[in-house]
């Protein structure tokens, strides 16, 4: 089954909110992974307002599963990706002033500079993926010439339109994992997935390796509890065949 990663950015965020160290990211994490997720994933930002670079440090020296450091690999970022060696490195083209997340790479025009990035961390022995959309084939078979071991399906059109009821999205994202695999990468998926969609995802994303989900998990821990809702999400990506 696919592995579930939580995104702690929403924890960073709290923290900051006060100035001091409540609640502690690093101690977040540690119940996070002993509550059975199997992955901690960190997005941090220039103007760190959420997580900060020293945060990346901190959980390198704890997370036993796996870190996954998102983030538009600008020369800061690189080089503290190439500091603290993550498990993965998933690649995400942000401006610097967006809320989240909000496009995938554009990899045809982007695919020498992605080519020369993705070279240096596989150097260095680190996991690569690419976060892109899924409408277009082109763009990831262009992700597979850049060398990435893996791609990020941007999942918020599939959240979207499963809400309103279209469930015929899910057809766009079969199409992209299945060339993705076919092209010898492996498929992740992030942004928007939660409690209410993800089962329908990985029923029909039977490719998919990895998700990260941050902001719905943590949204409906207020409700369920962190430990609770990390339960119901393992329950719904095993409950796929």
């Amino acid at each position: 089954m696919a592995v579930l990663s939580v995104n702690v950015n929403k924890i960073a965020t709290l923290r900051n909110s006060r100035g001091g160290d409540v609640p502690n990211l690093v101690q977040v994490a540690k119940d996070i992974e002993e509550f059975g997720a199997q992955g901690i994933t960190i997005h941090p930002r220039p103007d760190e307002r959420h997580i900060r670079y020293q945060d990346a440090y901190d959980l390198k020296e704890i997370v036993t599963t796996e870190l996954n450091i998102e983030g538009n690999p600008i020369p800061k970022f690189k080089q503290l990706v190439l500091d603290v060696v993550p498990h993965q490195v998933t690649l995400v083209p942000d401006a610097i002033d967006n809320i989240t997340s909000n496009a995938g790479w554009d990899t045809i025009t982007h695919q020498s500079f992605l080519k020369d990035v993705i070279a240096e961390f596989k150097e260095a022995g680190i996991r690569t993926s690419i976060f892109i959309d899924t409408g277009n084939p082109d763009l990831i078979e262009a992700a597979a010439t850049t060398g990435a071991d893996r791609v990020e399906l941007y999942t918020e059109k599939y959240a979207v339109e499963y809400q309103k009821g279209n469930t015929r999205v899910i057809t766009e994202y079969a199409q992209a994992a299945q060339l993705a695999k076919k092209l010898g990468m492996q498929v992740n998926a992030g942004h928007d997935l939660s409690l209410k969609n993800i089962n329908f995802f990985a029923k029909n994303i039977p490719e998919l390796s990895e998700v990260s989900i941050g902001h719905a998990l943590i949204a409906e821990a207020l409700y369920y509890g962190l430990q609770n809702v990390i339960t119901m999400y393992q329950y719904k990506l095993q409950d796929v065949l």
